[in-house]
């Protein structure tokens, strides 16, 4: 992974909704506008929360068969490697089952053990659970669903690129989340996104402003769509 950010531009980064990140992104040109995001299929279950930001840590888990005998063993690797990863740490989970989700390796037990292990939340394409308990930790679950058991759910493996929600996540990738969705952050760009995002911001309010005041036309928004940016790299005319 790239040099992990200060804690001051991931403050700054928390504060800003995720689709604005995601406006500030486009500005560098540096990927598709499909590219970098997940599916909606993965749902915010705690919007109240805020953004999520932090750096990814990979596994896999799998519900519909017993776990095999090493398996507290490999679960105290992941908490071993966990520590070797920057914080603020964001476990992304593929479940591997087809279809996943039949078992939650999320719950109250799994959410404090990991947030003790300076985790902030997970991100997985399975299933969640104890949901009251786990929103009163502040530990933010993006989920595909939710389940009322854990049946056979044991790690398969971790440290390796995982797919979820669409977007193949690799470990110490940087990710920006909250009620509307999950944005992997572009590493060359993270310490200058801030600006990014502020450089789209200006153009929205201009725009936005102009539509509620009394001086409002539609020749007159043509015209302000239609002038010139600075530096060209707004993206296109919202």
């Amino acid at each position: 992974m790239s040099t992990p950010l200060s804690p001051d531009v991931l403050e700054r980064l928390r504060a800003i909704p995720t689709p604005a990140v995601a406006n500030g992104v486009e500005v560098f040109n540096v990927r598709p506008r499909t590219a970098g995001f997940m599916s909606s299929g993965i749902r915010c279950l705690f919007p109240e929360l805020g953004a999520m930001v932090g750096y990814a840590f990979t596994a896999t888990c799998r519900a519909t068969e017993p776990p095999p005998a090493d398996a507290d063993e490999r679960r105290f690797a992941m908490w071993r490697a966990l520590e070797r990863l920057p914080a603020p740490r964001i476990v992304v989970l593929q479940d591997v089952d087809d279809p996943p989700g039949i078992g939650a390796y999320w719950g109250e037990v799994q959410s404090t053990i990991h947030r003790a292990l300076g985790c902030i939340g997970t991100v997985t394409n399975g299933s969640v659970r104890d949901l009251d308990e786990v929103r009163a930790l502040g530990f933010h679950f993006f989920a595909g669903s939710v389940a009322v058991s854990h049946a056979y759910v044991h790690l398969v493996e971790f440290g390796t690129p995982v797919e979820v929600g669409g977007l193949t996540v690799r470990p110490g990738d940087l990710l920006h989340a909250d009620q509307h969705g999950v944005l992997a952050i572009p590493p060359a760009i993270a310490g200058d996104l801030a600006e990014g995002v502020a450089q789209v911001e200006r153009r929205e309010r201009e725009i936005i402003a102009y539509c509620r005041s009394n001086e409002f036309s539609r020749d007159g928004l043509e015209a302000l769509y239609r002038r010139p940016r600075g530096g060209g790299r707004d993206g296109d005319r919202r």
